[in-house]
């Protein structure tokens, strides 16, 4: 049986860094929120069937959402946990009917709108064919300062052979379901796989596939996502 692809997008967050009254993964530009941007990306691709986004139990946001250009292949799961590991877990569980345990999961972040078609491409070619897996990910360029507690720098690390990791990250269903349930908090999917022993594929993302933290973040996104359109 050929293993399929599929999305999953936790966005069940209240974005508490972010500090605005919205919840991060509604705040919108472009006329967007950031949600519909990030899910955009994987639902546009032909091989990805559908697109799991899991929201808080009380989401009244989504609905309000104009997500018809993508027909049934945006699927609402109201089970979103306190964490991102949490919100992972809860989706896994909640796919399962749907999803076999060969099939792909691409966990996308929902603050990541400006995911560009070549560098979702490249994870999938690289990555259908792997054994374990593989995200997303661009080699460190800057220099980076180790804090000690006085704010003060205590070191400086080398940067040789550090990616930055990215979404989506892509692991079978059976594997990630696995790696998230004996995880504990993790940042990342990757971190949880790489917990049962196993190496993922570092694939070459792009910085412009920035994730809105800050409030300063949104005017970025909102150029990258402009200049895309008029490409």
């Amino acid at each position: 049986m050929t293993s399929r692809l599929f999305g999953l997008i936790p966005a069940a967050g209240a974005g508490a860094r972010f500090g605005a009254g919205t919840p991060k993964q509604y705040t919108e530009i472009a006329g967007r929120p950031l949600l519909h941007h990030a899910a955009r990306a994987l639902a546009s691709h032909p091989a990805i069937e559908a697109v799991f986004v899991v929201l808080a139990i009380d989401d009244q946001r989504f609905g309000s959402v104009d997500w018809s250009a993508f027909g049934d292949r945006i699927a609402p799961l109201f089970c979103g946990g306190p964490t991102r590991r949490d919100s992972v877990m809860n989706g896994l569980v909640a796919m399962a009917d749907t999803v076999n345990p060969d099939d792909w999961v691409l966990v996308h972040d929902a603050a990541r709108p400006c995911l560009d078609e070549a560098a979702l491409a490249r994870l999938i070619d690289a990555v259908s064919g792997d054994e374990v897996g593989g995200i997303l990910a661009v080699p460190v360029a800057d220099t980076l300062k180790r804090a000690a507690g006085d704010g003060r720098i205590a070191a400086t690390a080398a940067r040789e052979g550090l990616w930055q990791a990215q979404t989506p990250q892509m692991f079978r269903h059976g594997v990630l379901l696995r790696a998230i349930g004996a995880a504990g908090e993790v940042t990342d999917e990757a971190a949880a796989v790489e917990a049962l022993g196993l190496r993922p594929r570092l694939v070459q993302g792009s910085t412009r596939n920035l994730k809105v933290t800050y409030p300063e973040d949104v005017a970025v996104a909102a150029a990258l996502v402009g200049s895309a359109a008029r490409r």
